[in-house]
């Protein structure tokens, strides 16, 4: 991710953090554009988290960690978990937050490499580096036999896309052009598979969308 992207990304989590407007445009490659409220990954908790939370029983990486809202909470319930970003603002906030953070890209060498219990991709982060199924390879390469990769997803129904997009903030500032994807429940078998990956559970709460994935 380029140092324009990260910049808009840090300013909104900084804008975030300190109650101020935190808006994000996001146009995907379509050119569909759609407002993101950095604010949301600030909270302590957004609904449909708890059922995201009791399924990671165990060593948990939460990829992509933003602020460190779930990594927080999967420590809370007694199981050790790590976040990894790539933003040192969110890292920094992480760790302010209590939460055990590194910066971090997640197609770089991470700890705990083939032992985590739980990957967690939240908050859109299927979309990290605008090829999910070499994301979902990454995070199983990442997990024991045994391990499983919580997802969120796109509601069924939607358009999947990965390719170029673009991202600014509500100032004058222009647009920052990085490669992300987003996938629609109905259609996560498609990304899966060449990871030799399978769903084995899918679940919807508070109007948010997600699946676990384990090893075929």
């Amino acid at each position: 991710m380029s140092a324009e992207v990260l910049s808009v990304y840090d300013e909104a989590l900084r804008a975030a953090e300190e109650s101020r407007g935190a808006e994000l445009i996001l146009q995907d490659a379509f050119g569909r554009e759609r407002m993101i409220d950095a604010a949301e990954w600030y909270r302590d908790h957004i609904s449909g988290d708890e059922s995201l939370i009791r399924r990671c029983s165990g060593p948990t990486l939460d990829v992509g960690c933003g602020p460190g809202r779930l990594t927080v909470a999967v420590s809370a319930h007694g199981h050790g978990a790590l976040g990894i970003d790539i933003s040192p603002m969110a890292v920094s906030i992480a760790r302010r937050r209590g939460a055990a953070a590194l910066r971090r890209n997640v197609f770089t060498p991470v700890p705990g490499h083939g032992r985590w219990h739980h990957v967690l991709l939240a908050d859109g982060n299927i979309g990290i580096g605008g090829d999910p199924s070499a994301l979902l390879r990454r995070c199983r390469e990442l997990i024991g036999r045994a391990g499983r990769i919580h997802v969120e997803l796109s509601s069924p129904g939607g358009r999947s896309w990965a390719g170029r997009a673009t991202v600014r903030g509500a100032g004058e500032r222009p647009a920052a052009a990085f490669r992300w994807a987003e996938v629609a429940a109905d259609d996560l078998a498609t990304f899966a598979g060449p990871a030799a990956l399978h769903p084995v559970d899918t679940w919807q709460e508070a109007g948010r969308w997600f699946a676990s994935l384990e090893r075929i």
